[in-house]
């Protein structure tokens, strides 16, 4: 079997395009003291937290508002479990 250099220079190209599009996946620094780079958690007060209670409560169920604090609820979970996990 004849090998061609043309053949060989594509697949080098196409391995080159890909390492270098993956490398952009671990671009996470980290910070002095060992965190990586979570986003930080925004800490409310107790009272600040009751008034958005009663806020939300007063909103109609299936409301876009509503939708989108569960998601930001689940958000911040999420940014607390990155943290403690880069943490450890």
């Amino acid at each position: 079997m004849k090998f061609s250099g043309g053949c060989w220079r594509r697949r080098l190209a196409v391995l080159a395009i890909a390492t270098s599009l993956l490398t952009g996946c671990a671009t996470a620094g980290f910070e002095a003291g060992g965190v990586a780079a979570c986003p930080p958690v925004v800490e409310y007060s107790r009272e600040f937290q009751a008034r958005a209670a009663e806020e939300l409560a007063t909103l109609a169920d299936g409301s876009a508002v509503v939708e989108m604090v569960a998601d930001y609820a689940v958000f911040r979970d999420q940014t607390r479990a990155c943290r403690r996990w880069y943490s450890e």
